[in-house]
Order: C-alpha cells, then structure tokens, then sequence
C-alpha cells in the first residue's frame, strides 16, 4: 500500500468534504480523494438550506461563510396558469437563518477546505479518482487511486462512498439500489438579469411546460423542464424553437432568450430517484448521492447529503479514533438517515407524478393543485412546506465532541 489512513473518502463534494472536517475536527485521520483538479463546475446544486446553514452555525462559521457571494431566499412562489401561489416562507423557521442561500457549490466546496486545511489530520487530494475496492478477508480494506502521476493504493479502516449518484465504489462493492424512476429531465442554463427585473426565485407551470428560475445576482439560473428522455428531441427541433419556447415563459421581454448562444451553453440533468437497500458492507459506507439519488424536487439534494455526514460523523469519529470500528457502527448511520431519505423521497415522488407529470402532459390551462390552491386562502399553510424544505424530515446537529474539536 502508498498510504493508510484511518477513513478515506472518495468523492469531495458536499457530502464527503463535510464528512472529513467533522472527521478531522474530531481528530481521525482522514483523506479525502476529488476526481477534478478543481471544484469549478457548472449547474450543480447551488442550494444551501436552512439547515445545513444551522449546521454552519453550530460549527461557528455561519458570519464567514455568509460573506461569501449569494443571494437570499425567503419565500418560493409559483405561477399556475394565471394563478400566482405563495408556495414556502421560511420566515417561520424556528431558526435564525430562514433563508435558502444561493450559493456556487465551489464556493461553498473551497470554504469547507480551507476549514479542514486547519486540522492536521485533514488531507485533501484533487486528480484522485478512487476506481476500485480493494478487499482482505471479506471486509473492504482500502482503494485503488488513479492520479496524474500515477496509480495508488490507500489503505484505510474506513472507506467511504461519496462518489455521487454514478458512484463507482458503490458499483464495485455490489450494493443494490431501487430505482424509483422520474418523468422529467431538466436542461440548465443562464440568462442575463438587469437591474430592473424582480428579485423573486419563481417557478411557472404551463400547458405541457414547466420553467424555473434562480436569481444569482447578475443573471438567472434557469431550468427548463422536459419529459424524460426528450433532450435529443428538443435539440433536434432547433435552438431557434427552444429560444421561442422559453422566451413565452420569461416574466420579461421574450428576446432575453436570445442570450442562449449555442447548445453548449444548455447543460443537461438526468433526473434519477434511487436508493440503497443497505448502505454499508464491513469497511464501507456510501453516503449522500452514492447512497441514495434525490430528485431535483424542492432542491434537497446538497442537504440531504450534509446531513448524511454529520450523522455519520457524529456516529463513527469515536469508534475510528479509537481504533474499534464495527460493522454495526456502520449500520447505525443508516439507522439514522433512512426515515428522513425515505420520506424525502416520497415527498419528491409525489410531486413528481402528480404535479410534475400532469403539467408536462397537459394541452390546455393548467390550474394549482387543490393543496396549493390553499395556501392562497390559509397563507399559513405555507410554513408547511417550508418546514419541509428548509429543515426535512429529522435534521441534524454537529455533537457536542465535535463542535468542541480542535483536530487533536
């Protein structure tokens, strides 16, 4: 072996970088492994909750980390037809951050590094890709890196799958996962916003199309949505058609749409819904994506996989600290996560099939659903769904170990 450490993470999104801080703020020694030689992607999910920003809190970071860049959102609102709702307000929360952040995921990728960099027993390795498991007398022992300069192999007491929903340790270990399948695939890109334009974050629902927009200060994060697999069929039909149909849904002039220079500037998400049977086997633990593919709905993804890390760091920093891990310690983070993942989740499906997949098929007006109409009449039927999403189903709270940590 190149290396042993106690944990090793594959995977330096979310949900891994926030597993190795907590780890080695704790004291474990941890590395963990990102595939790219930077965090500087596009469209990923830019969404940090009310809950993972409590998480911050807890940690004593929240004034730092909100003087990066972002936008705040307090309340969500949706266009039916010609039925304007008021669909979540955070300002209930019973937290001091009722807001959503929107934020770039690097930014917030590169603010959870330069926090592990201050404990010694934080490693981080970018151009790492973990490609394959390695296995000692049943149990998962280690990795096998693929770098630059050439191939590693990490032992570790622990590895960890955070490797996103094409997870690669996931499909080597042979965990089954059940795919609970999604009627939309959503095309991503960017328009200008001026100064003139409405502050508000806002999602439209026409005759057989849906159309959301992000406002990230100098222009819009837009999604279009389209029934599954139909991307070759809206690119076929021409960027001149596909200009045209999203400009009928601007809340302003329909040329804005022009801005749309070339297909490449349209990136695709392919909505998937899936999830783990069992999230570990003897020396590994998938976690976040790798465990457990949400779908796009309500933009829980990124907080569902924070909180997949403080419950597992919580849970496994003193076993591996004390060199006493078990499998059992690894099934208690399932234990864990698996109500609130599988509510989510169900929560997500049922907006699915019974929002998302009506509009989409509809020919004619489209009108909100008798729920939402309600929010109109009983306003405070909208902390409901804010609860929902700010918080979810059993959220977390870095321990009090933890918290008091200082790499040691």
């Amino acid at each position: 072996m190149d290396r042993h450490v106690t944990c090793c993470i594959a995977g330096g999104g979310p949900a891994g970088m926030m597993l190795g801080v907590l780890l080695a703020r704790a004291g474990v020694d941890v590395l963990v492994l990102e595939k790219h030689k930077d965090f500087l992607r596009d469209f990923r999910g830019d969404t940090i909750h009310p809950s993972t920003l409590r998480l911050m809190e807890e940690l004593g970071w929240l004034d730092e980390f909100l003087k990066l860049p972002h936008q705040e959102v307090k309340r969500l609102y949706g266009q039916f037809g010609e039925t304007r709702i008021k669909l979540a307000d955070f300002s209930s929360l019973p937290i001091s951050t009722k807001f959503i952040a929107l934020m770039p995921q690097w930014d917030f990728l590169d603010f959870l590094a330069e926090k592990g960099r201050a404990y010694p027993k934080f490693s981080l390795r970018m151009n790492a890709e973990a490609t394959d498991l390695i296995h000692d007398g049943g149990r998962v022992s280690g990795v096998k890196v693929t770098t630059p300069e050439g191939p590693l192999t990490i032992s570790a007491d622990l590895v960890v799958a955070a490797d996103g929903r094409t997870s690669t340790l996931r499909k080597a270990s042979g965990l089954v996962s059940e795919n609970f399948g999604a009627p939309m695939d959503v095309m991503w890109f960017r328009l200008p916003r001026l100064p003139t334009d409405t502050e508000e974050t806002q999602a439209r629902f026409d005759a057989g199309q849906i159309f959301i927009m992000l406002q990230r200060g100098d222009y819009w994060q837009c999604a279009y949505v389209i029934p599954k697999g139909d991307d070759a069929k809206v690119r076929a039909a021409g960027l001149d058609a596909f200009r045209k149909s999203v400009g009928v849904l601007l809340p302003f002039e329909a040329s804005r749409a022009d801005a749309i220079a070339d297909w490449e500037h349209v990136k695709l998400l392919t909505v998937a819904v899936d999830r783990l049977n069992e999230w570990a086997r003897p020396g590994l633990l998938c976690i976040g994506d790798a465990a457990h593919a949400m779908s796009p709905v309500g933009g829980v993804g990124i907080n569902l996989a924070v909180q997949d890390a403080v419950a597992a760091a919580n849970s496994l920093w003193q076993p591996l600290k004390e060199k006493r891990l078990t499998f059992d310690d690894l099934k208690t983070v399932q234990a864990r996560r698996d109500f609130p993942t599988r509510a989510t989740q169900r929560l997500q499906l049922t907006v699915q099939n019974r929002v998302i997949a009506k509009t989409l098929a509809k020919t004619r007006d489209v009108k909100p659903p008798l729920a939402f109409r309600l929010f109109n009449s009983l306003p405070f039927l909208s902390r409901i769904p804010a609860r929902l999403i700010g918080l979810g189903f059993r959220p977390e709270h870095v321990s009090d170990a933890i918290r008091k940590g200082n790499g040691a």
